[in-house]
């Protein structure tokens, strides 16, 4: 029973972990290897407001903070991602190396050591079943699947939605129809940028904001998103199950340092068998060549 109910709290973490990256790559096929290094600003910037301007409120320290991280998402697409988009390779490099920047900025300007944590939301456990589990992991299941509900909604029945899935779908059509792919790639980097910002004040209350949980969590992404599909919503969550039981079965039976290996085995793997990912378009003859 401790396996199944931290086996799913696992893997709803680690889709809330890939859900930013995963719209932002489904939507203007832009790999934002920034992704962990906002996923840390939204946290960082959460615990400068509640420490440095005293009587702050928790709520609205976090709302502050995921706006600036929306922010900081769109600009980064607007002044340097714009220019080398439809160049693979040098989105990667470029996304990579602002995402080293703001990690690396942060560990400079003094993010060092364990002193930087965030409150949990509530505090004390809840017995399940005869598993006891803390609030805030609680939490994170139901703030999980809400926002995949929201998600769904907003990409179905809104009008903003419906041009991002329009450009997902056959941009060439979509700009036909006098949608702006550069306007909606602005936009995915905005809300792809405040999932991983809201990803981390929501994680970020379980551990410390240090630097390197910033590069951990660009891996994990990376990794539910490869096996899954680039691209895929469907694919990143049944990844996200995955991946997460078997990191909890390497953890019950061998130990948690392992986590790390089974994402990159999982990324191994998958490229081995299937390149595409489990739900991946790309089609088998392009996979072989």
């Amino acid at each position: 029973m401790e396996i199944i109910v931290y086996g799913i709290i696992n893997s709803i973490t680690l889709s809330l972990m890939a859900l930013g990256f995963t719209l932002v790559y489904s939507i203007s096929r832009l790999p934002n290897f920034a992704h962990g290094a906002l996923y840390i600003t939204a946290g960082y910037f959460t615990w400068l407001f509640i420490n440095k301007f005293a009587g702050f409120p928790y709520p609205f320290a976090i709302i502050a903070a995921l706006a600036l991280t929306s922010i900081i998402g769109a600009l980064i697409y607007r002044f340097i991602l714009i220019r080398v988009r439809g160049m693979e390779i040098s989105e990667i490099i470029a996304s990579y190396a602002i995402g080293l920047a703001i990690l690396e900025g942060l560990r400079w300007g003094g993010l060092r050591g364990m002193t930087f944590t965030l409150p949990t939301f509530v505090t004390g456990s809840f017995n399940i079943m005869g598993v006891s589990v803390d609030y805030q992991r609680i939490i994170i299941v139901g703030v999980g699947i809400f926002i995949f509900i929201v998600l769904y909604l907003f990409t179905h029945f809104n009008r903003i939605g419906l041009a991002l899935r329009g450009i997902a779908q056959d941009e060439r059509a979509a700009m036909m129809l006098g949608i702006d792919s550069d306007m909606t790639a602005i936009v995915s980097l905005a809300i792809g940028s405040g999932l991983a910002g809201f990803a981390g004040v929501v994680l970020l209350p379980l551990g410390n904001i240090i630097v390197e949980v910033g590069y951990n969590v660009l891996i994990f992404a990376i990794a539910v998103c490869v096996v899954g599909g680039l691209g895929s919503w469907g694919g990143t969550i049944i990844a996200s199950f995955v991946i997460g039981f078997a990191q909890i079965l390497t953890e019950f039976f061998l130990s948690s340092h392992y986590q790390m290996v089974v994402a990159l085995l999982a990324i191994i793997i998958i490229l081995l068998i299937k390149p595409s990912g489990l739900f991946g378009k790309q089609k088998e003859l392009e996979e072989r060549v």
